[in-house]
């Protein structure tokens, strides 16, 4: 199968021999300018990741302690990915509730992942208009951050280098995609993974276990519980769902949960009642059962409207990015139930848990972006796809 950059084959590599390409030089490197504004942001993911490094329990969410290994690194401000996921929901259901009730281009698909993106490129460029158009979250954000944020703070935006804390090897892929600037400026200049992050603090002498929790900066640090489940499979289409239901029906939805389509079965199918209307979806992670889903849409066989997929077993949770278990833990410990625990549990005990109630997204949509889904929310946060039909087998 062609290469889509998910990584999965460091992961697995018995050896230890594969490794990814280290952007660490480039990013100490801007720490050490004073002339440049460093803004680091992390995905939901890394939370619940990171400090196994430092031999913690696999799952142990330390956002405080990461937050302050950060601060301590040098960056100028230390944001959260998750209030992109906020901003993807925002367009992603709004894009998906105008083709549910125009009947345009269904089933719409997911688009934050970006080694979905690129097989979906390759191997079925002829199904390309099922893909929400949206960017994924850190690109999102990486293009608020060099406009509103740069604007609202007096910052030149070309003194900005954003730099994204990934699981992901893919995002390294995505971020230097031409699609993926807004007036000449990269969304994102540099992304790192868990590992690189990992290996940043050990080089600067970081005693991590020992560290005091913070926070994130402000203003940009709301997010909300949605946001945090775009770790797990089925978490993109959980927040989606909860914000669709709210702009189909304009009721308050009660029931947040969408047991329906979690857990780590391949493909996941449901049919969710949303008013008097049935919607029914489909999960799937890992780029075979991706296969099984986008040979049923090319023929014409799906019945879905909405199809969240993701290049992972497991999720962005077990990302390519992420830390490499042995052999031995792999066999005896369920490592994506222990991370995806830690996701749901971070939901659950979010404040806010609906996507379209972060009053961060409000306000900035309200002064600076208009309606989501309207021209300046395209400009900033939507992107194309490129056919790569030279590269199919």
């Amino acid at each position: 199968m062609n290469c889509t950059f998910c990584g999965q084959c460091i992961e697995s590599c018995p050896t230890g021999a594969l490794h990814e390409k280290e952007n660490i030089n480039d990013v100490w490197a801007k720490l050490k300018d004073p002339d440049t504004y460093v803004v680091v942001q992390t995905a939901p993911s890394i939370r619940v990741a990171l400090g196994e490094e430092f031999g913690m329990e696999i799952g142990t969410n330390v956002t405080g302690k990461m937050v302050s290994a950060l601060k301590a690194l040098g960056f100028d401000k230390v944001f959260d990915t998750n209030t992109g996921a906020d901003f993807t929901i925002m367009e992603e259901a709004t894009e998906f509730v105008k083709r549910f009730k125009e009947n345009d281009n269904l089933p719409m698909t997911t688009s934050c992942c970006p080694g979905w993106v690129r097989f979906a490129e390759m191997e079925y460029p002829e199904s390309l208009a099922h893909l929400s158009s949206c960017k994924s979250p850190h690109q999102m954000f990486g293009a608020i951050i060099k406009s509103y944020y740069a604007e609202k703070n007096n910052i030149d935006p070309k003194n900005i280098y954003v730099v994204s804390v990934m699981p992901c090897i893919a995002k390294k892929y995505e971020r230097q995609r031409e699609e993926m600037k807004v007036n000449g400026l990269w969304d994102v200049d540099a992304v790192i993974t868990t590992r690189e992050l990992a290996r940043m603090i050990k080089q600067a002498n970081i005693e991590f276990d020992k560290l005091e929790d913070q926070t994130f900066d402000n203003p940009m640090e709301e997010a909300t519980g949605a946001a945090a489940i775009f770790g797990v499979t089925g978490g993109v289409m959980e927040a989606a769902l909860r914000t669709a239901y709210e702009l189909i029906t304009g009721e308050e939805l009660k029931k947040l949960d969408f047991e329906e389509v979690r857990g780590n079965k391949g493909i996941k199918k449901a049919t969710i009642k949303i008013g008097d209307k049935e919607v029914k979806v489909a999960v799937a992670h890992g780029l075979g059962n991706a296969r099984k889903v986008m040979e049923e849409i090319k023929n014409g066989t799906a019945d879905y409207s909405f199809v969240e997929v993701m290049a992972c077993p497991g999720g962005c949770i077990m990302g390519g990015g992420q830390p490499i278990k042995s052999s031995k833990i792999r066999m005896t410990t369920d490592i994506a139930a222990k991370r995806a625990a830690a996701m749901y549990s971070i939901d659950e005990r979010s404040v806010i848990r609906k996507s379209h109630e972060n009053p961060i997204l409000k306000e900035i949509y309200k002064e600076y972006i208009g309606k989501p889904g309207e021209h300046k929310a395209h400009e900033l946060l939507h992107t194309h796809y490129t056919p790569m039909e030279e590269y199919r087998i």
